[in-house]
């Protein structure tokens, strides 16, 4: 409680009263890269991601393409991604697509399927390599053709920080495109390998946000740069109470940020891509999709029971956190403490 104490002492009596709102209000979405392994090595399919956040009293469901291999949204025929669409229509839960690009090819591929399942957003990221400003162009380039690839203009894209480039390059970008239906994700973590801390990497894109992706992470010693070792929630740096504090309160009038996704990746490990001594140009390189490897002192068997513990674990510890937070709010308006 002191804790929530401190990061509330700042807000005034409006400001508290938005916070217990939105709190009450948040919109949680399960993410399907919480069952990762289980996904790409077991035989977890989305319509289990969906039985999942219904279970869990979620609000939705965030999941790429490709999870869940031949099983994937990406592999399923029209038929069945309909189907899909309808059992997360019964079960009252939203669902938004990912794919780790931004090329044309990829962005109609997903927009097809989005409207195959009734998905109103797209998280999309640059997987480019080459000098850090060709990358930027490519990717704006390949965002102002938006209304092009999706000219009935009802899906929503979503620019995410994922690992290579900085906060501001990414506001840059959103702001050169210029489109209103592009916006940014922001990942608990993925700034660490650009050698940002998430503190400045949210000050820097807060006007631009819609969406978050909530996980726990650590840096790692990478070559004078950071590493990203994801971990257990609560067992990392992040100040979930502090950035959860600051994404609610964003938007004066409604809430700006619309999503927050669960996304537990324990395991997950990502190299460093910038670093302090880089120059002005700096060269990306290309790298795989993200991915999350066993210890070799684990079986599979085990691995994949523990991780739907640790996505289910995630989500009770997530709710504990939003309720302090809310106690501690109420607490100071019945007090009058936000006048001290």
């Amino acid at each position: 409680m002191g804790k929530d104490n401190d990061i509330l002492a700042g807000l005034d009596r409006p400001a508290l009263e938005r916070l217990t709102e939105r709190i009450d209000a948040i919109r949680l979405f399960a993410h399907a890269y919480s069952h990762h392994l289980n996904m790409r090595l077991g035989d977890t399919t989305p319509a289990d991601m969906l039985a999942f956040a219904e279970h869990h009293g979620l609000a939705g469901l965030n999941i790429h393409v490709d999870d869940g291999e031949s099983r994937s949204l990406a592999n399923m025929t029209p038929v069945q991604r309909a189907d899909f669409g309808v059992a997360a229509a019964t079960m009252n839960l939203a669902v938004h697509i990912e794919i780790s690009s931004t090329t044309r090819a990829e962005l109609e591929a997903a927009v097809a399927i989005a409207k195959e399942i009734g998905a109103p957003s797209i998280r999309c990221y640059p997987r480019y390599e080459g000098r850090l400003s060709t990358v930027i162009q490519q990717t704006i380039k390949d965002l102002r053709q938006l209304d092009e690839i999706e000219p009935a203009k009802t899906i929503q894209f979503k620019l995410e920080q994922h690992e290579d480039l900085k906060s501001g390059e990414l506001a840059m970008i959103v702001r050169t495109v210029d489109n209103p239906r592009l916006s940014l994700l922001f990942d608990f973590g993925n700034m660490l390998n650009a050698h940002e801390t998430p503190e400045a990497a949210l000050e820097a894109m807060a006007p631009l946000l819609t969406e978050v992706h909530i996980k726990d992470v650590k840096p790692g010693d990478d070559r004078g740069g950071w590493s990203q070792i994801a971990c257990k929630s609560g067992s990392g740096v992040i100040d979930f109470s502090a950035l959860l504090c600051r994404l609610l309160l964003l938007g004066k009038d409604r809430p700006q940020i619309t999503t927050f996704a669960l996304q537990e990746e324990n395991g997950m490990e990502s190299p460093a891509f910038r670093f302090p001594d880089e120059g002005a140009d700096p060269i990306i390189p290309w790298r795989a999709p993200s991915t999350t490897e066993i210890p070799a002192s684990v079986t599979l068997a085990d691995r994949l029971v523990r991780e739907k513990e640790e996505a289910a674990e995630q989500v009770r510890y997530v709710r504990a956190i939003l309720a302090d937070l809310r106690r501690a709010a109420a607490s100071r308006l019945a007090t009058g403490a936000d006048h001290d």
